[in-house]
């Protein structure tokens, strides 16, 4: 699929910043930021380029092409980025049949009863990736069927298929029989800086093309964070709101890309939304569009993240009566039977340090890279076990489906 970027150098000046406070301290939503070519399209004023040996000194060039900070409509950045997305933004319905146990006598213990038949609906929502109808949204609001119903902002609807969907990413996309329809323009994850604007559209709670606005308030945060420990995402955290419905829409930045896609929020928490990683959802949605499923790499370690305060903390509670050297990397605990990592001869109490050329300081650290690694391939990993440095060559195998 195409992915459109737009890349924008985001130092701030100290200047600048200080403006950027101020005005937001008044109420009015602004994004500053020391580019040209940014500002003038916040402006809508062109820029021009110059001939250098002819071109002003930097105090006469700036004036042309770009406004005064006084003169830029700043309050309708958000208005601006929403027009172009909205109308790629939709309203996915799905329809599920579940089996309940029921008593006549209206309780009952586990595993008692007539299985009964109900139905659930549910409404989420997806943005549309492809001119010709398919639609990235979350594994969760499709599952459990194979059919949902897209309400297009336009007031169109159309029967839809799910193509694949990926439990372990939370990762869908659905196909719908239309052409020539209004696409969201991608945007880039991979740099993302706490304090970027976030700007969410959804149908949260049934309330349709809903748009809420915040900050990218963390990066990176892990499934455990989150509270989802079985998916491997390392989620984008924002304090625009989201609430149930919001899930499989896009979170776009500034300029109206999508950066994102939101998913999950945390019970009893206020003001945090998370969001799968644009390229994540990327990469897992053209392998469910080729094949209808989605590969994941695995190794079979159980680990933990090693750091100096929690070293002698985290040997009494595992009772591992071996000697650890280090202080600081990626702690296996435990060796899955039988997997990748067993094969190539990995031991717990082996302290993973670096995968390829890439130093490691996190379970987080090791999961991105494996995430990415070609299956079948093998990668090169650097332990230190009880003191000396052990180079093992393990290869990436698919994971197991859990039975």
């Amino acid at each position: 699929m195409p992915k459109e970027k737009t890349k924008v150098d985001r130092k701030v000046s100290s200047a600048q910043a200080v403006i950027g406070a101020i005005v937001l301290l008044a109420g009015v939503g602004v994004a500053i930021v020391g580019d040209r070519l940014w500002l003038a399209r916040f402006s809508q004023t062109p820029v021009e380029k110059t001939d250098p040996a002819t071109a002003p000194t930097p105090s006469q060039s700036i004036a042309p092409t770009l406004p005064l900070l006084s003169q830029v409509d700043w309050g309708n950045f958000i208005v601006d980025a929403v027009e172009r997305v909205k109308p790629a933004v939709v309203r996915i319905d799905s329809v599920r049949t579940v089996l309940q146990r029921q008593s006549p006598f209206g309780f009952f213990p586990p595993g008692f009863g007539q299985p009964q038949e109900r139905v659930e609906r549910g409404t989420g929502s997806g943005f549309i990736i492809n001119a010709n109808g398919q639609i990235l949204t979350n594994a969760h609001v499709v599952e459990g069927t194979q059919q949902v119903r897209v309400a297009l902002s336009d007031g169109r609807s159309f029967e839809g298929r799910v193509l694949g969907s990926d439990p372990l990413t939370d990762v869908a996309v659905v196909k719908i029989e239309a052409t020539d329809l209004p696409t969201v323009a991608i945007g880039d994850s991979g740099d993302l800086q706490p304090g970027e604007w976030a700007i969410a559209i959804g149908n949260p709670l049934g309330l349709d093309s809903t748009v809420t606005a915040g900050i990218i308030s963390a990066t990176g945060r892990s499934s455990s964070d989150v509270g989802v420990p079985d998916k491997r995402v390392g989620f984008i955290q924002t304090d625009a709101a989201i609430n149930p419905g919001n899930s499989g829409g896009p979170l776009l930045n500034a300029a109206g890309e999508a950066i994102g896609m939101n998913t999950a929020i945390i019970s009893n928490a206020q003001g945090l939304g998370f969001a799968i990683p644009i390229e994540t959802a990327q990469r897992v949605a053209e392998q469910l569009i080729a094949t209808g499923k989605a590969q994941h790499p695995y190794l079979g370690v159980q680990m933990v993240t090693l750091t100096p305060e929690t070293r002698e903390q985290i040997i009494g509670q595992l009772g591992l009566q071996i000697q650890i050297a280090v202080d600081r990397g990626v702690l296996a605990i435990a060796i899955i039977p039988n997997s990748p990592a067993a094969a190539a001869g990995f031991q717990p109490g082996d302290v993973i340090q670096k995968m390829g050329d890439r130093e490691v300081l996190t379970t987080e650290n090791v999961q991105e890279i494996v995430q990415v690694s070609p299956i079948g391939t093998p990668l090169s990993v650097e332990v230190n076990r009880q003191g000396k440095t052990v180079i093992l060559q393990v290869t990436p195998a698919e994971m197991p489906v859990p039975q």
